[in-house]
């Protein structure tokens, strides 16, 4: 039973969007970012679900388990990653294809129809307000990640009507 076949029995209230941060037209597969996350010393891959770029959804850490994609707000969410992020020359850039962009938001869409979210974020959203105007701005994030606005994907794709309130 895939992540999206069985309903997580831990309370989920957000979803975090990444990009995997490798080159525009570099395959990566959920093995090799597993590969890299154990590297890193953690228990697996971190994200739920990974888009690849002919945009087929594969699923990462199973679903009833807390990610490890976006310190100190594991812990209710759910990780959401997509292959790219990176110019050639290594830049942030947004990479997704249109395969990638409609597998999101049918992701994204199906997920907020399974559980009671509140919150579709990108990673660079978590970052510290260190001037304290209530919104991370451009300078303050600690990554790009995941290289494009969500809150422009989310209107763009009209799905801000689906958040529960």
């Amino acid at each position: 039973m895939n992540n999206l076949e069985k309903k997580a029995t831990r309370k989920i209230w957000g979803i975090v969007l990444h990009c995997t941060a490798s080159k525009e037209g570099d395959d990566m597969t959920v093995a090799q970012i597993d590969k890299i996350h154990r590297r890193n010393g953690w228990a697996g891959i971190g994200y739920h679900f990974v888009i690849y770029r002919d945009g087929t959804i594969h699923d990462g850490r199973d679903i009833n388990k807390i990610g490890a994609h976006t310190g100190g707000y594991n812990t209710g969410t759910i990780g959401v990653c997509y292959v790219g992020g990176l110019d050639r020359n290594g830049k942030p850039k947004d990479t997704r294809t249109l395969a990638q962009k409609n597998a999101m938001y049918q992701l994204v869409k199906r997920l907020m129809e399974i559980y009671p979210i509140k919150s579709v974020k990108g990673h660079r959203d978590y970052s510290p307000d260190k001037d304290g105007d209530g919104k991370i701005s451009k300078y303050e994030w600690i990554k790009a990640c995941p290289c494009f606005e969500v809150a422009d994907f989310m209107a763009e794709y009209d799905l801000n009507k689906l958040l529960k309130r």
